[in-house]
């Protein structure tokens, strides 16, 4: 399976960029996502959160990103990008099937300012450009509103709910299908 490369120049639209991440980046990192929203949707286990997770998942990333499997990358400020922002993913790439999964958090900072949208759409264009992507599917929680309303904002359409879909804080949880083809991103 092929290496997937960062987009170069990084992913930008004037207001964001979508960079690798930096080793000096894991302070921002863990305090972004410390926030309890980031932890209530995203952390999927039921110890705690620590700065030893953010060092491991820069490893388990990069590895991930070398299988061709998932691209990792710091959402940041256009204007400062030593200030993180977020994360955003694309991950669960099947290059033979042209299919990948969209994902991002952000810092309680970035917050209600567009940026997931930006974000969201900054990644799905570049992988239907220069991966030729098929299909983008974006999954999240069905209490998890934001979310869903950012998908929607950027053309996803809600496909509907896998019930008892993955394991999450030690129970089951569902999870929201929505899906994004070439020509439909808005």
């Amino acid at each position: 399976m092929p290496t997937l490369t960062f987009p170069v120049p990084p992913l930008a639209d004037g207001i964001i960029e979508l960079r690798p991440w930096r080793r000096s980046d894991a302070p921002q990192r863990f305090a972004g996502f410390s926030d309890p929203l980031c932890l209530r949707f995203s952390w999927p286990l039921v110890e705690p959160f620590t700065q030893a997770h953010v060092l491991r998942c820069f490893d388990e990333q990069e590895d991930a990103r070398l299988r061709g499997q998932e691209l990792n990358l710091a959402i940041v400020d256009a204007a400062d990008p030593d200030h993180v922002w977020g994360k955003a993913s694309l991950y669960d790439v099947d290059l033979d099937e042209a299919r990948a999964a969209v994902a991002c958090w952000l810092a309680p900072h970035a917050r209600g300012r567009g940026v997931a949208t930006r974000t969201l759409r900054l990644l799905a264009q570049w992988a239907f450009d220069s991966l030729a992507i098929a299909r983008l599917e974006l999954t999240c929680a069905p209490d998890n509103v934001a979310s869903q309303s950012v998908a929607e904002r950027c053309g996803f359409v809600r496909e509907g709910v896998l019930r008892s879909h993955i394991r999450f804080k030690g129970e089951r949880r569902d999870t929201v299908v929505f899906s994004l083809l070439p020509g439909e991103l808005r």
